[in-house]
Order: C-alpha cells, then structure tokens, then sequence
C-alpha cells in the first residue's frame, strides 16, 4: 500500500476524514477547487480540505477548469498509480481518466445506483429511505455511472439531519477506500455493472429549494426540514397582515425538530395556521406540522413560543 502513488481530489468537507486516510497510505497531492470569496466582506477563503493538506505537507493544486491542459499534463507529471475523487466540483475529462494505470476511483454517497447526483444525502432523508450508504465505484465519463467496486451501507436514524447524515458517511468512507485501495492494487476489485434500471438522478440543490410546499403530508414535510439542514435550510413565506409593513412579505425559516399532529379537520387549507398558542401548528396536505424553533429573516432564532408572542400570526392566517 504504501509503494503507491496517490493522488486526492476533493473540496467538500464530507472528502477530508478519507484525504487524512491516506496521508500515510500513498498520499503525493490534493487537488481541490480554487479558493473563493465568502461572506459579505468576500473574503477569499480555501477550501478546509487545503488547509489540512498544508497542515501535513501535502502538495496542493488549485486548477480553475480540471479539463485545462495544463492541468492534464501536471497530473500525468505526477505518475499517480490511483487517482480518488470525491466531493470534487469539477466535471472531468477522459484525458485525467487515462492517466493512472491501476484505477481512478470516485467516492460517492448513496447506495448506487440510486440517487446520482449531488444532494444524494438529502434525497434519501426525504424519500423516506430508510438506508444509505457509501459506493466506491470506477470513474467514467458519465455521471456516477462507473462500475462498483464495494459499498457500504448504513441506517438512517429516525429524526437525523442531512448535516447528521453527511458526518456519519463522511467517518465511514476512510476504512472503505483503504479497502477498496487493497482491492485493486491486488488486482481483485470487482467490477459490477450499474442496473440502470434502478437510476434516480439528484440535482444539486439551490436556497430557492428550501421553500415548504404545505400540500404535502405533514410527514413528507418534516423529513424534508431534516433533511434540508443545515443546506439549504427550509422556510416559509407570509405576508404581514397590520403595522407599517402591511402587505409585505417575509420569510420564516423553520428548524428540525418537528412533530406531526394527526388533523382530520377537511375545512382546512395547506399552510392555515391552526394554532398560535404555545406551539405555531399548521396544516398540511395529510395532517398538521407543530413547528417549535423558527427564525424571521432579519432576526435571530428563537422558539416558537417566543416568536408567537409578537408575531402578527392569527388563526386561519395562510403560509406559503
């Protein structure tokens, strides 16, 4: 293992417990994406990933477009024996696939070959699944299509965030790439086909996605604030019925935990508030949600008890 050259792309921070992995297994370079400008200030900020490759002397390459080929000849240059990416960011060429001789190897989080794509955490949480999972798998040109070398799967627990999830794969991954490493290296690691009847594919998600669709059931509802925190959160819009701002409309995010109320009132419309007491309880398509921390955009967190106390919420109001 250690007579391997290794080369690590990533920049999402689900990739930095199998980066560490490696250091002492192989590890000549980390590639990641470009540092960018965050925050209102822009500050230009590196990916946490590079930090850490500093951290231990790892050298780092920064290409702006993977495709470039200057960068296809600096990682040729390197005579990497495998190639692993995961959480990358960057579409790659067959160019950057030919170059290791032994496997370019992609770490991917879902049981493929369900949930392709991005937001494959949190698809699973709001399907419902019960399961998921890490499949390290060859990389080809189309997306997560490769052939599956192992996996591992997981449950998913009951009420667990996309942040919560996101965490446990991301400490799983390092002792299932390490294997997957000895696998082929042996020149034992499997092949098997993707049934491609059984492909979902996941985009990746925008903050305009979060907004709550009160027509689902309550359950649906309350699996997707699990799943959408911490990104890209969930919230709901109302409109200010009285004061100076009358007729604006605001945005109310809304945070796990959550709990469904059975509701069999027929009368009542998706997103009609049907309590303002101790609880904000509102409708949905199949029961009621009973919603106990909320934030208005513009202010800070707070339950919603507290909220209510102020707020210009009455019975029958309408969200969303």
């Amino acid at each position: 293992m250690s007579k391997l050259r290794i080369v690590f792309m990533g920049t999402g921070d689900i990739a930095i417990p199998s980066f560490l992995g490696l250091v002492s297994n192989g590890l000549i370079a980390l590639v990641t994406q470009p540092d960018k400008p965050v925050g209102r200030k822009q500050v230009l900020t590196p990916p946490r990933i590079k930090q850490k490759a500093i951290e231990y002397g790892i050298e780092v390459i920064q290409p702006k477009n993977a495709r470039d080929q200057e960068f296809v000849t600096k990682l040729s240059d390197l005579k990497p024996d495998i190639v692993v990416v995961m959480a990358y960011g960057q579409i790659l060429s067959q160019k950057l696939l030919d170059i290791p001789p032994l496997a370019f190897i992609n770490l991917h989080a879902s049981l493929l070959p369900k949930y392709r794509g991005a937001a494959c955490i949190q698809a699973a949480i709001d399907a419902g699944d019960s399961t998921t999972g890490i499949t390290v798998m060859h990389v080809i040109k189309a997306l997560d299509a490769g052939d599956i070398i192992i996996k591992k799967e997981i449950p998913i627990g009951d009420g667990e965030t996309g942040g919560e999830l996101h965490e446990r794969l991301a400490e799983i991954s390092p002792e299932l790439l390490l294997e997957a490493i000895e696998l082929v290296a042996s020149g034992n690691a499997p092949r098997i086909q993707q049934d491609e009847s059984q492909v979902s594919y996941i985009p990746k998600l925008m903050r305009c996605d979060g907004e709550l669709d009160w027509s689902l059931s309550a359950d649906h509802i309350q699996r997707r604030i699990c799943a959408y925190d911490p990104w890209p959160g969930t919230f709901t819009v109302f409109t200010e019925t009285s004061g100076r701002h009358k007729g604006r409309k605001k945005r109310l995010k809304i945070f796990p935990h959550t709990e469904v109320i059975d509701h069999f009132n027929r009368t009542s419309k998706p997103g009609e508030i049907l309590s303002v007491g101790d609880r904000l309880v509102i409708a949905c398509g199949k029961n009621a949600l009973r919603v106990d921390q909320v934030q208005v955009d513009g202010s800070r967190r707070m339950s919603s008890k507290e909220f209510l106390l102020s707020s210009p919420f009455s019975l029958g109001d309408m969200l969303g």
